[in-house]
C-alpha cells in the first residue's frame, strides 16, 4: 500500500493565496456593478428557479426528510393563487391599516364571476366570446377566461365599494367586526340563491360546475406536448403553473408601484394616525374606499382564476376559516412587506395543501406508528405559529422597513424645553 502523500505547505499556500486572490477579484467586480443590478439578482433567480418548477420537478427525491417530498405542481399552482389573495389583503391590511375579516367575501365573488361567465349556468342562453375549446352551439356563456378574470377582478372592485362604503367609517375593532358580517353574509347568498323568485343565480350548495379552462392558443398548445382536449391533460398544471405566475408577478408589479405613489403614501400616513393624516388633508373615506377596492380586485382575479382551475365554484370553500386563512399569511410574512407576504403565502399554503400531511406522515414513519392525522389540527398549528410570531418577532418574517423601526425604536414625544 502506498504511503499517503504529503501536502507541499509553500504550494498549499500558494493555491490558497491565488483562490482568495481570485474570490477578492470576483467580489471586486460584483461591488462595481450598480446597485440596482446587485438588488436584481437575487430576485431574477429566485424567480428562474419557479419558473423552471414544472420541467424539474419530475427529477426531484421523492424522499426529503421532514416534508417528505416536493410540492406537486398542482399544489404550486393553488400556492401562487393564495399569495395573489395575500398580496391584495396586505394593500387593506398592511398599507391602509383596515383590518378586514371577510376577505373570502371577495374570494367567492370572483369565483361566481367565473362561473356565470364561462359555463352553461345560464343555459337559457347562448353566447359566446374568445371561448377556447366550445362548440358555438354549447348552451350559456362563454367568454374567453382572461376577459373573465379581468370582469371579476372589476367586479368585486365594485363589491368592495359597495361594501366600504357604510362600513370604512368605522375604525379598529368595529370595523372588524362588520368585514366580519359581510364575510359571513356573501357565502350564506351564494348557498341559498337557487331560487330568487324563480331564478337560479349559483346552484346553490351543488355550486356552478363544469367553468371553461383558459385558452392558451393551439401554437403553445404543440409546443409543449399538450392534446387540444386541454381540461383532460394530465400535463394542464404547467400551463396553469405559468399563467399563475405571470399573475402573481403582474401584482406584485402593481402592489409595489401603488405602494411608492401618492396613493400609496396616503394610505400610510392613514394607518401611522389617521387623525393626523385627516388634519393634513387626506380625504379619510376616499382614500380607505381605494384601498378596500383594489384589495378587493385581487382577491377577484385570484378567485375566478382558482375556478378555472378547479373547474367549479362551490360555496364549501368560502368559509370564515379563509379570511384568517389569509390574514395569517400576512401577518406572518410582515404587515405591509410585499415579499414577506410572498414567503408567508407560499409557505402557509404549501402546509394547508401537503405540507402538514406529508409532516404527519413523516413523523408516524419516524415513531413506528401509523401517520398522524395533522391535517386535522391545521387552524390550531396555524394560531399557534401566529402566537409565536407575535411573541418573538411580531414585525414578520421579512418586516417592512417602517414598521420594523417603529416596533424597535417606538414613538416618542421630545421632551418640551425648559429653562
Amino acid at each position: 500500500m502506498a504511503p499517503p502523500r504529503r501536502l507541499d505547505p509553500v504550494r498549499h499556500r500558494a493555491r490558497a493565496a491565488a483562490g482568495s486572490a481570485g474570490l477578492g477579484r470576483a467580489g471586486a467586480a460584483w461591488g462595481r456593478l450598480p446597485r440596482r443590478v446587485r438588488a436584481a439578482a437575487p430576485i431574477t433567480a429566485a424567480l428562474a428557479v419557479t419558473a423552471l418548477y414544472p420541467l424539474y420537478h419530475g427529477n426531484l427525491p421523492r424522499s426529503i426528510p421532514i416534508i417528505n417530498a416536493p410540492p406537486q405542481v398542482s399544489t404550486g399552482v393553488i400556492m401562487l393563487i393564495f399569495t395573489i389573495m395575500g398580496i391584495g389583503l396586505n394593500v387593506v391590511v398592511g398599507y391602509a391599516g383596515l383590518l378586514d375579516l371577510g376577505y373570502v367575501a371577495f374570494y367567492a365573488a370572483g369565483a361566481y364571476m367565473a362561473g356565470w361567465l364561462a359555463s352553461v349556468q345560464f343555459g337559457q342562453v347562448s353566447w359566446h366570446l374568445g371561448a377556447v375549446g366550445i362548440g358555438p352551439d354549447y348552451p350559456g356563456i362563454h367568454l374567453s377566461i382572461w376577459v373573465v378574470i379581468l370582469l371579476g377582478g372589476i367586479f368585486t372592485a365594485a363589491v368592495g365599494i359597495l361594501i366600504g362604503l357604510p362600513t370604512l367609517r368605522l375604525r379598529g375593532d368595529y370595523l372588524a367586526i362588520v368585514t366580519l358580517g359581510f364575510g359571513e353574509i356573501i357565502p350564506q347568498f351564494v348557498r341559498n340563491a337557487d331560487n330568487l323568485g324563480g331564478f337560479d343565480l349559483t346552484h346553490g350548495a351543488f355550486g356552478i360546475s363544469p367553468i371553461d379552462s383558459p385558452g392558451f392558443g393551439q401554437t403553445l398548445h404543440d409546443a409543449i406536448g399538450l392534446p387540444v382536449s386541454f381540461q383532460q391533460s394530465a400535463q394542464r398544471e404547467r400551463l396553469y403553473f405559468w399563467a399563475a405566475l405571470a399573475l402573481l408577478l403582474i401584482t406584485l408589479f402593481c402592489s409595489r408601484r401603488l405602494r411608492d405613489s401618492r396613493l400609496g403614501r396616503a394610505w400610510i400616513a392613514i394607518r401611522e394616525d389617521e387623525t393626523a393624516a385627516a388634519a393634513m388633508g387626506i380625504p379619510l373615506m376616499r382614500t380607505k374606499t381605494w384601498a378596500y377596492a383594489i384589495g378587493a380586485f385581487f382577491g377577484g382575479v385570484a378567485g375566478a382564476y382558482y375556478a378555472s382551475f378547479k373547474s367549479g365554484a362551490f360555496p364549501s370553500e368560502f368559509f370564515f376559516n379563509i379570511s384568517v386563512f389569509i390574514l395569517c399569511m400576512v401577518i406572518l410574512g410582515g404587515m405591509g412587506s410585499l415579499w414577506g407576504v410572498v414567503l408567508g403565502g407560499m409557505f402557509l399554503a404549501w402546509l394547508n395543501q401537503e405540507g402538514l400531511a406529508n409532516i404527519g406522515t413523516w413523523v408516524g414513519e419516524q415513531i413506528g406508528r401509523p401517520a398522524l392525522d395533522v391535517p386535522k389540527y391545521a387552524f390550531l398549528i396555524y394560531g399557534i405559529i401566529i402566537v409565536v410570531m407575535m411573541l418573538f418577532r411580531p414585525t414578520g418574517l421579512i418586516p417592512e422597513r417602517r414598521h420594523k423601526r417603529e416596533l424597535e425604536e417606538g414613538v416618542h414625544d421630545e421632551p418640551l424645553p425648559t429653562r
